[in-house]
């Protein structure tokens, strides 16, 4: 293995070749399932009528303005649907290519700045990681959003650090890309590059300060970036989606907005259990110095993982992928960890490699126990009181018991890579779970997750698929959904649902789809009721 990666370090292409193969664990079965509500479908539904309107600078959902996003992702699936199709592949593929743009970019920052094997390290932990690795194979913003505001927060430590040269031209990439970021998913990410900057500036009391020229010139990336779309939004729209998009931005810090309230401890749960294993590396060096980081880079990333933590765990809005800006620095912690233990600098000690040990094994037991616990719901279902999750888990789909075998085999490789890391071998530890970790995760998508989506979101996907040639409303009636858009294929604005309900006369029939413990559609005599499907009711309204 050794010998394998000294001729990689050897050679930047073979290099790049390596981490675009390893990468290719991204695109493998992006289209094996259906989009998921909320955010998978919205977006891609969001850029599907970016094509089926051919107004490709208005962001819209049912043919509504939607001021909630800026438009840079939704023109990527765009420019994926142009090319694939528009299909689930296409919706997940910009998310798949950033997968392969984040291990080259830090193979290389970490080669430049201490080493080829730091470089690959860093790339393989952040490949290896459980969450990391899923969000690459999504079709949710966050990965081109948080790799945006990385390289913003880079190219500013330099700045800050007084490289040898092109100061000038770092301030301006650190605009540009905070731009980017703005572009991407809104004011938040300036917002994170500047309270970043902001701890650090203040853990070295303002010393050093970045120069006043160089201000000017990150501002002079950032106000180009940005102007370039507020400049036609404005042309087209006005001020009224501007207002009401940061309205809203604004709101997700102090209401529920997206209905998702967590305790304040939630993220450092997700991140704990939902980064496994770098999360359990990482602990060493995020408690103390364990190697000498030019440009102050721990820091940096201290001060980054830190904001990032303590901001989306003060705001009611909780949602699993707001902390996921923190996996960057987390990455970054756990190869500083095991390069100190490569370098003699540190020891693996028992708690660490007991609590690696626990977490991969609670880990590949509830991979395990999943499949078993839906195969025999029977025994379970007595204890639930949902009559929507009964019905749902009452839909038929075989299991045979074997995919409990995936959680065994996550659990054999983490058992191997413990072995590794006890004895002090922490590359092969880190290629050992990696490896393992893309392989369950590969199994769970082709395995596990189509039988899981045939009794949550599948029935309700199949009678919006099978209404997509009708000319026909569809709409959802007690639960929030964006699929009956984006599966159903619509082409124009649906009613809204009140009129739905109480309009004398409609122009064409409505198709209603409620949770199947709803009855409320049944006290319409203007409604039908067709059919139920697993937890799903299906009624129309024909006149």
């Amino acid at each position: 293995m050794d010998a394998f990666f000294n001729k990689i370090y050897a050679n930047n292409r073979l290099a790049v070749l390596f981490l675009f193969g390893i990468s290719l664990f991204f695109f493998i079965g992006l289209g094996f399932v259906h989009l998921f509500d909320w955010d998978e479908i919205n977006f891609a539904e969001t850029a599907r009528e970016m094509i089926q309107s051919g107004d490709y600078m208005r962001v819209q959902i049912n043919y509504i303005p939607f001021w909630e996003k800026p438009p840079l992702f939704f023109w990527m699936q765009v420019i994926a649907m142009k090319t694939f199709g528009i299909t689930e592949f296409a919706a997940r593929f910009p998310n798949a290519v950033f997968g392969f743009i984040y291990l080259v970019t830090f193979y290389f920052i970490g080669k430049k700045h201490f080493s080829a094997k730091f470089g690959m390290l860093w790339a393989l932990v952040f490949f290896g990681s459980l969450l990391p690795h899923i969000y690459f194979k999504s079709g949710i913003i966050d990965p081109s959003f948080n790799y945006f505001i990385f390289l913003s927060i880079y190219f500013m430590l330099l700045v800050i650090g007084k490289s040898e040269k092109h100061v000038a031209r770092y301030a301006v990439l650190s605009g540009v890309f905070s731009g980017l970021s703005v572009l991407a998913k809104g004011p938040v990410g300036f917002l994170l590059l500047g309270l970043t900057l902001l701890v650090y500036l203040v853990i070295k009391k303002f010393k050093p300060f970045p120069q006043f020229k160089y201000i000017l010139f990150f501002l002079l990336g950032f106000v180009l970036v940005v102007t370039s779309w507020l400049s036609v939004e404005f042309y087209q729209n006005g001020t009224e989606n501007m207002i009401q998009f940061i309205e809203y931005q604004l709101g997700l810090f102090g209401s529920d907005i997206a209905g998702h309230k967590q305790p304040f401890y939630y993220h450092f749960v997700v991140v704990f259990f939902g980064c496994f294993p770098m999360s359990i590396l990482a602990l060493p060096s995020i408690r103390r110095k364990i190697i000498d980081t030019p440009f102050d880079l721990r820091t940096w990333m201290l001060c980054l993982f830190w904001v990032v933590m303590i901001l989306f765990s003060l705001t009611t809005t909780k949602i699993i992928h707001y902390s996921s800006m923190a996996y960057i620095p987390l990455a970054f912690f756990a190869t500083l960890f095991l390069i100190g233990v490569l370098e003699k600098k540190v020891e693996v000690k028992k708690a660490l490699r007991i609590t690696y040990l626990v977490i991969g094994l609670i880990v590949g037991t509830l991979i395990a126990l999943l499949p078993l616990v839906i195969k025999y719901k029977e025994l379970i279902i007595p204890y639930i009181n949902d009559p929507f999750a009964v019905d749902s888990l009452n839909t038929p789909v075989y299991w045979s018991g074997f995919e409990a075998f995936i959680g065994v085999f996550f659990i054999v490789a983490v058992i191997f890579s413990y072995i590794h890391l006890k004895n002090g071998r922490a590359f092969k530890a880190v290629v050992t779970s990696s490896g393992g970790l893309a392989i369950t995760v590969l199994c769970i998508l082709f395995f596990i997750l189509p039988k899981i989506e045939a009794f949550t979101q599948g029935p309700a996907i199949a009678m919006y698929q099978e209404l997509k040639d009708k000319d026909c409303y569809i709409e959802t009636r007690g639960f929030k959904s964006y699929a009956q858009f984006y599966y159903g294929e619509t082409e124009s604005k649906q009613m809204d649902i009140y009129d739905m309900l109480v309009a004398e006369e409609i122009d064409k029939p409505i198709y209603l789809i409620t949770k199947s413990n709803n009855d409320e559609l049944d006290t319409y005599p203007a409604y039908r009721y067709i059919k139920t499907e697993g937890g799903f009711k299906l009624y129309v309204r024909e006149n």
